[in-house]
């Protein structure tokens, strides 16, 4: 019999630089805690993400107490950077939403200026309470997100992972698999599933902790970016147009919405509540 479990916990300080992997997270209503709170936007304040730098991904960014972080790129001097004062905002275009954040310490912009080839903003939400609300239209009143792209969660489990691997070693591009779970940037992955039994899911509890699944997560080319190189392949999203699509939407993995409060852990169980 499957036990459905807790196998790993990632957070994504930085929209869209590397995760970092955790023991375990403070769930908040808006997503976990320290989990996409920067980001950086371009000279327009619209924000950039892998889908236009992928060599975004061979950045790091560190938490550090209070709030602040500490940048970090292959063969370069690191950079800490701290909650910048919120009497200062600027608002920033994210996606289809207008957010009011505040920007860093000059410095931050030069550092990621100097990667990145291109004129560039760190940003920060300093308040994530009641500054963005979720998707609409899979929304309920009063939920809100950080800066994550529609909800607070994404899930994904590992044999749904290993079903698609399976999937793209049949097919045209197999030499670029199996792909790691880093190229889907998940929340949390769970293991001891049946594949794509997260399909079926309308709640869930982690531990003690409830979550509504919200709905499928659509994917993007940042999925075919290399985490650790930052190049491009065709792979998944040319296996996942032929096997996982729901009209233009190509889905792997499910959106979450915290129910409640807590701590999540590594190994803690993963029950289906409906």
């Amino acid at each position: 019999m499957l036990s459905p479990a807790l196998s790993a916990v990632h957070i994504h300080p930085v929209k869209s630089l590397a995760a970092r992997a955790a023991d375990e997270a403070v769930v908040e209503p808006w997503g976990l805690a320290g989990d996409r709170r920067w980001m950086l936007i371009d000279s327009g304040s619209r924000v950039v993400t892998q889908r236009q730098q992928p060599r975004m991904a061979r950045l790091s960014a560190e938490p550090v107490p209070g709030g602040g972080l500490v940048l970090s790129a292959p063969g370069s001097p690191s950079l800490t950077v701290e909650v910048p004062d919120p009497a200062r905002t600027v608002v920033a275009e994210l996606h289809r939403s207008k957010v009011t954040m505040v920007p860093a310490a000059d410095a931050a912009h030069a550092w990621f200026g100097a990667h990145l080839g291109a004129e560039v903003r760190l940003v920060h939400l300093d308040e994530p309470s009641h500054r963005r609300p979720v998707d609409p239209e899979f929304g309920r009143p009063g939920e809100t997100v950080s800066l994550a792209d529609t909800f607070p969660l994404l899930l994904t489990t590992r044999s749904s992972l290993d079903a698609l691997n399976s999937l793209v070693a049949q097919g045209d591009h197999a030499d670029e698999g199996p792909l790691p779970m880093n190229r889907f940037r998940p929340n949390v992955v769970v293991d001891g599933t049946e594949p794509w039994a997260e399909d079926d899911w309308k709640r869930i509890a982690i531990g003690e902790v409830a979550f509504r699944v919200a709905k499928p997560c659509g994917r993007c080319v940042i999925t075919t970016t290399d985490q650790r190189t930052g190049e491009r392949g065709k792979e998944p999203l040319r296996t996942l147009g032929r096997h996982r699509r729901d009209g233009k939407l190509l889905l792997f993995g499910q959106l979450l919405v915290p129910e409640g409060t807590g701590v999540i852990r590594a190994g803690d169980p993963v029950r289906c509540l409906g």
